[in-house]
């Protein structure tokens, strides 16, 4: 089958719009009255994450009706998404869901690490065809974002661990895909220095 690009702005509201959705859900969940903070939160992030889990799998399947094509890394997300949430929801432990970022930042960061020790970047099979770069920038490129990855796994195990659970569904919804935005901007530089031009004859 013949694969799809997809609109931008069609690709931005598939990746961001199960957070938006696990957000909203957190916020409006039904809690019972006189339920102490720490119930309240749970009964919040049991609820959102009912409702995440298959929003993942809509956004997955929606991706793939419009591509053909089904991308290793959303892959892989939701996978552990059905996983932890699955557990969390089974054992109404709040942990698991909030490793799931942790897991997912720490696995893609060995995966691009076990790519480098091969003199490989696993980056450029998945994103060749909308950032074009020499084979140098994308070892660097390579590099700097599984460090990035670890730096967030290590915030989510602070955050997570410190801070209530409201906190890190803030977290979660709006620092996680700020940061990330923020350090595709903070590459534009190595971008354009690396940037393969196409010449006009």
């Amino acid at each position: 089958m013949e694969k799809r690009a997809p609109h931008p702005l069609v690709k931005l509201v598939l990746e961001l719009g199960p957070i938006m959705v696990f957000f909203l859900a957190y916020r409006w969940a039904n809690v019972p009255e006189g339920a102490s903070d720490e119930e309240r939160q749970l009964i919040q992030l049991l609820f959102a994450t009912k409702i995440f889990i298959p929003t993942t799998l809509a956004a997955l399947l929606v991706g793939w009706l419009m591509t053909r094509t089904i991308p290793r890394m959303p892959l892989i997300s939701a996978v552990i998404v059905v996983v932890m949430g699955g557990l969390t929801l089974w054992l109404k432990d709040d942990t698991f869901v909030k490793m799931k970022p942790t897991i997912l930042y720490i696995l893609f960061a060995a995966i691009l690490g076990f790519g480098l020790t091969r003199g490989k970047s696993y980056l450029q099979y998945v994103m060749e065809d909308s950032m074009p770069l020499k084979p140098e920038g994308w070892i660097i490129f390579t590099r700097r974002f599984a460090l990035f990855f670890l730096a967030l796994a290590i915030m989510n195990e602070v955050v997570w661990r410190n801070f209530d659970t409201d906190t890190w569904v803030n977290f979660k919804t709006f620092a996680l895909p700020i940061a990330t935005f923020g350090f595709f901007f903070s590459q534009m530089g190595m971008f354009a220095k690396y940037a393969i031009v196409e010449e006009e004859d």
